[in-house]
């Protein structure tokens, strides 16, 4: 793990992997999750030669956690480490990485992405997906007395996907507090901040995530999951409407959490669209 230090002083915690003179692509992940939700992801991209990097966002792992999440300030830090690369990365955003990332992209700088790729996420998304998601994301503030129990709360969640036989694994994204007890490794006063209202909160400003996608001008593809709550066909072909010259894959039974479902259809998604920039 690196860190990377954004010039408001906060540190975002970084893994890498692949060559240090390899075309870089940064990978971004959603809201509630970490970096390690791309390790198999990047892992693969450096074995090919990619120099591939897996951000905690702020708020979120190792990184700091300075109180202000707007998404505004999420894509101010996506800006600050697309500019420090030696080249122009391409950004591979899920959810909140991705809305982040299509600000970045239309912000003082201009586009700073070779290209981007959208992981379940539009400017536009379904209301009650959004709303389950950050209902699962609430319902366990007072955290779990066991790995067990945080692992029967996932398998709850996404019961398509199969369940740990280990938990150990879910360390990741837990921190055991001196209570004893198993909490989600993000701030939850993040949560707070995204549950507020159009009027308080940027994160639900569809009209200003068009408009920044509209601008794009350099490769873009939006990966669906095939069961997704958040992002259906309807979406996807306003999607492809407003966006001329997008590409959009469904991955065949992988629901909002893409690469956990189905990682291997992911990359070769990716890894096709790479090839051909």
């Amino acid at each position: 793990m690196q860190y990377f230090q954004t010039q408001a002083g906060n540190r975002l915690a970084c893994s890498h992997c692949g060559p240090d003179q390899g075309a870089p692509v940064i990978f971004l992940h959603g809201g509630g999750q970490t970096r390690h939700a791309w390790q198999s992801s990047i892992a693969a991209l450096g074995e090919a030669g990619w120099h591939a990097i897996s951000v905690d966002l702020r708020g979120h792992g190792d990184s700091d956690w300075p109180g202000e999440y707007r998404v505004q300030h999420f894509a101010e830090d996506v800006c600050e480490l697309a500019l420090a690369q030696r080249s122009k990365p391409v950004l591979v955003g899920a959810s909140l990485g991705g809305l982040s990332s299509l600000l970045a992209n239309a912000g003082d700088h201009g586009e700073i992405s070779k290209a981007l790729v959208l992981v379940d996420i539009a400017p536009r998304l379904r209301a009650d997906g959004v709303d389950r998601i950050l209902g699962f994301m609430a319902a366990h503030r007072e955290g779990f007395a066991s790995l067990e129990e945080a692992a029967a709360a996932v398998a709850a969640y996404q019961p398509r996907r199969a369940q740990r036989s280990n938990p150990e694994g879910l360390k990741k994204n837990l921190r055991q507090h001196d209570d004893g007890r198993w909490y989600w490794h993000w701030d939850p006063v993040m949560l707070e901040a995204f549950q507020r209202g159009r009027a308080e909160s940027d994160a639900h400003d569809e009209e200003r995530f068009y408009r920044a996608a509209e601008r794009l001008t350099q490769p873009v593809l939006l990966v669906r999951g095939s069961h997704s709550d958040v992002v259906d066909e309807t979406i996807t072909a306003e999607f492809r409407q407003r966006i001329p010259g997008s590409q959009v894959v469904d991955v065949s039974g992988a629901g909002h959490m893409v690469a956990g479902d189905r990682n291997d259809l992911f990359l070769n998604a990716v890894k096709d669209f790479l090839d051909h920039l």
